[in-house]
Parts: structure tokens; C-alpha cells; sequence
């Protein structure tokens, strides 16, 4: 039996239903509104007004699901002419097939929403280039197995909620990503608890309690000091 199913979100725009897990991969409030105001405007719009004469930026997404982080990511940058090398962790990557499905073509270029099809499964097994601008990978394994050659300026960390996928929001998982950051990098995710608050300080981090998106009142950015 199929684990996933779509669900159309308050927005009009629609996510995955994952029955193992028992979660969706983005907020029923609405899956684009959430990932445009978490990742996108929280995120590197954030990291690039603090940041505002970096060129390139380099983006890890703990969890890249359907994709649509990364697609209104890249629609971003290509608008402002910015380099971006973006890579996702997903343990269980979805087929080119579920991709396909998901209507997101609605909120991105044409031409980005092609590109990103047909390199989609060139991106998990290497890397795959959108345009000259844009690298896009997509690696096949748990976080703690991760090991990148170069670090991140922002984390878009959008793994299932702690209630259903606690593995993922450990003090071991957290110490991990917050080592790939650089300096001054930027860490957003659209949970906001007081152990995750706790485990970010403890970790070298100032904590803000930034505006949630729809159905959230807040949740977490954090800065690496």
C-alpha cells in the first residue's frame, strides 16, 4: 500500500501525507506559504540583509521532501542573480514520479520547474546543475552520515516534528549540523521549543523567537556566534 498521500493545504497548494510517519511534509495551514515564509523570507533573506555583499550562498536542508524549499530558493536567486550550491538530506528521497505531482510549477519559472525535473535524479546521485548558477544535491543517507566537503551559510532545517520523528532532534543531530555551519550562518527551522531553544545556546547560538508562519506563532532562528 502507497505510504503518502497528497493533501490540498489551507493555501490551495498541496503536500504529502507520510501514514509511517504520521505527518505531513508541510503545514496543512498551507505547504507554500510555510516554506516562503520559514526558509525563504526567515532563512537566506535573513542571512542576505546581514550578509549584503555576499555572492554565493551555500544552503543544507535537513529534510528535502517534495522539494519546494529548494524551488522557491532557486526561483529566488536566479531573480537576484545570486550562485547557489544547495544540498538536501532525505534518507528516503521520493520519485521523480511523486515530484512531478506536486503542482509546484505553480509558484516557480517555467523553465526553473523543467530544469529541476530533469535533473532531479541526476541530483541524487551527484551533483546537478540548474542554469550556471545553481548546484543542487540531493544526499541519499541519514544526517549523522553526512559528511560535505565544504561548510553551509544557512541550515533550512525542515525534518518531521519532534512528536513523530524524535531521532531527528537530538543534542547528537543538532551538535552535527551546527558543525556545518559557518560563522555568522544562519539556522531556521518553524519549531519553536524550549529544549530545542536550550540545545541551540548550548551550542554557540543566539536565539531569536521569529514570526511563525500560518498556524504557528513562532519559531526558531538561530545565529552561529
Amino acid at each position: 500500500m502507497d505510504k503518502t498521500h497528497f493533501v490540498v493545504t489551507a493555501d490551495g497548494s498541496r503536500t504529502l501525507y507520510q501514514s509511517e510517519v504520521g505527518e505531513h511534509y508541510h503545514s496543512k495551514h498551507g505547504a507554500h506559504q510555510e516554506s516562503k515564509h520559514v526558509f525563504l523570507e526567515q532563512g537566506l533573506k535573513h542571512y542576505l540583509a546581514e550578509n549584503p555583499t555576499e555572492t554565493q550562498v551555500n544552503i543544507l536542508e535537513v529534510g528535502f521532501g517534495t522539494g519546494l524549499n529548494f524551488l522557491l530558493t532557486a526561483d529566488y536567486v536566479t531573480s537576484e542573480q545570486l550562485k547557489l550550491y544547495y544540498c538536501g538530506v532525505e534518507a528516503y528521497p521520493l520519485s521523480k514520479e511523486v515530484i512531478s505531482q506536486t503542482g509546484y510549477d505553480a509558484y516557480v519559472k517555467p523553465d526553473l520547474w523543467e530544469e529541476f525535473l530533469t535533473n532531479y535524479e541526476k541530483a541524487l546521485v551527484g551533483n546537478a546543475a540548474l542554469y550556471a548558477q545553481i548546484t543542487l544535491e540531493i544526499a541519499h543517507q541519514k544526517i549523522l552520515a553526512f559528511e560535505p566537503s565544504q561548510c553551509f551559510q544557512v541550515v533550512y532545517f525542515d525534518a518531521f516534528a519532534a512528536i513523530h520523528q524524535p531521532d531527528m532532534w537530538t543534542d547528537e543531530v543538532l551538535s552535527h549540523v551546527a558543525n556545518l555551519l559557518v560563522k555568522g550562518g544562519v539556522f531556521v527551522t518553524y519549531a519553536i521549543t524550549g529544549n530545542l531553544k536550550r540545545s541551540m545556546k548550548a551550542l554557540g547560538f543566539s536565539i531569536e523567537k521569529a514570526p511563525g508562519a500560518p498556524g504557528k506563532r513562532e519559531m526558531l532562528r538561530a545565529t552561529k556566534l
